[in-house]
Order: structure tokens, then C-alpha cells, then sequence
């Protein structure tokens, strides 16, 4: 166990370094002028599958467990349920409110804007990271190593095909590489500003661990199965798609396995 002193600045470091993964993939848009429709869906459906098994394995497992310390079976499933679908329709209410765009499915949200394109590309990635971050915060402040480790690495692992994918997404839009590198850099910052509002939240009350487990939970299924699935299966590459979501599901399994 970590003790409570430490667990909102490892909260922060883990989703900091986490977000890490996000500007190294945005480093080969300098490499990398574009990507096939093709690979672009394979390496974001990873990236989900990745996102999917940390879903089970270090938020909604151990959120029952946690829930499980403080009441009885019936009301522990209660509680999980409740808090994910809250995280999944907190997160559908930004989304139909906040205007943002997306590369492959277009503008969604609020539709009269005078904002930018880009800034509506980053608004989006975002919507996208923020929750992240909130999960990386949340696995570590129960002060468990063993959880908030597998999920601070395979967050930071699914960050570098988003990255790279964001960066020439970019480009392809016209913005200079340098730019485009920047952008898809800067945007994983909000991730440790996501996984410090986690930490500091579950820190100053042990009975919302729970709740918080499971709101990420929810969040992130969301984004999965809202932005991620419908991208990667718009055009003709639903089986890629899918058997590469069940490789990154496999990946982020062996992790918690072995690292848990």
C-alpha cells in the first residue's frame, strides 16, 4: 500500500507519463506524411481493445472489490453499475453540448460555432483524453501499485497509435508537421490534469472509490463505443478492426497479469 500522502502526486506522475505516449506517437507525423485508411483503423482498435480489457481489470474489478469491503454483495453491483452508467451519460451530455469534431464521423455537439477547425480537432481529443487521465488517477489512489501500474502502462501504450493517428489526421488537413506535432502532443496534457482530479477526489473520501472506479469505467466504454468502434468500422475495414480490438484486449491483459 501507498500511503495517502503520496497517492495525488502518483496519481499525477503515472497519468503524466502516461500522456507521454501521446506525444511520442505525434513525433512520427515528422516521419510519417499520412496513413491508410486501413492502418489507421487497425492501430485505433487496438488502442481501443487496449482501452477495453482496463476498463474490466483495473476499474470495474476492482471497483467491486472496493465496493465489496464496505457493503454487501447486492448493493456492491449496485453501486459499480450506477457509477458507470453515470461516467458513460456524464460523458454523452458533453458530448452533445460541447462542440468538437471528429476526423472520420465530422462535427458533433453544438452546432453554432465561430471556433476553428483545429480547435474543435482539440477540443475532441480532449473529450478523448480527459477521462484517461481520470482512470490512471483513480487506479492509483485506492494505493495499490499492482493496479494503477498494468493501467498508467497501457494507457500510455494506446496513446501512441492515437497520437500518431491525431498528428496526421492534421496534416491531412493542412496544418504545417510542426504544428500538427504539437498539437498532438499538447493535447495529452489533459491527462494528468484528468488523473490529478481523480486522485484528489477518491483521496478525500475512501467511499467514493467505488463511484470513481466505475465512472471512469463508464466513461471510457463510452468513448469506445460512441468515437472509436463507429471510426474504425465506417469504412471497409470492420474485420481488421475487430480482431485488432481483440488484440489490443490481449495486450492489456497480459499486462495486468503480469504486472499485477
Amino acid at each position: 500500500m501507498v500511503e495517502t500522502t503520496n497517492v495525488i502526486v502518483l496519481g499525477f506522475v503515472a497519468s503524466l507519463c502516461a500522456s507521454a505516449g501521446t506525444a511520442v506517437g505525434s513525433l512520427g507525423v515528422l516521419f510519417i506524411s499520412s496513413l491508410s485508411r486501413r492502418l489507421e483503423d487497425g492501430l485505433l482498435s487496438v488502442a481501443a481493445g487496449i482501452m477495453l480489457a482496463a476498463t474490466f481489470f483495473s476499474l470495474l474489478l476492482p471497483g467491486l472489490e472496493y465496493a465489496g469491503m464496505q457493503h454487501s454483495e447486492v448493493l456492491s453491483v449496485g453501486i459499480v453499475s450506477s457509477g458507470l452508467l453515470l461516467g458513460a451519460v456524464s460523458l454523452f451530455a458533453i458530448h452533445q453540448h460541447v462542440p468538437h469534431e471528429h476526423f472520420q464521423l465530422g462535427r458533433e455537439g453544438a452546432e453554432r460555432t465561430e471556433l476553428s477547425r483545429i480547435w474543435l480537432f482539440v477540443i475532441a481529443i480532449t473529450l478523448h483524453n480527459f477521462p484517461e487521465g481520470m482512470a490512471v488517477g483513480v487506479g492509483f489512489a485506492g494505493g495499490e501499485l499492482s493496479n494503477g501500474l498494468p493501467l498508467a502502462l497501457g494507457i500510455g501504450l494506446q496513446n501512441i497509435p492515437e497520437g500518431l493517428a491525431v498528428s496526421v489526421a492534421l496534416l491531412s488537413v493542412g496544418y504545417k508537421k510542426m504544428q500538427c506535432m504539437l498539437v498532438g502532443a499538447l493535447s495529452g496534457l489533459v491527462e494528468p490534469l484528468g488523473g490529478l482530479v481523480g486522485a484528489i477526489a477518491v483521496s478525500s473520501a475512501a467511499a467514493l472509490m467505488p463511484w470513481a472506479l466505475a465512472f471512469a469505467a463508464g466513461a471510457m466504454l463510452f468513448i469506445i463505443s460512441d468515437e472509436i468502434i463507429p471510426e474504425t468500422h465506417s469504412a471497409d475495414n470492420k474485420n481488421l478492426a475487430t480482431f485488432s480490438l481483440l488484440g489490443g484486449f490481449v495486450i492489456m491483459m497480459v499486462l495486468n497479469t503480469v504486472i499485477g
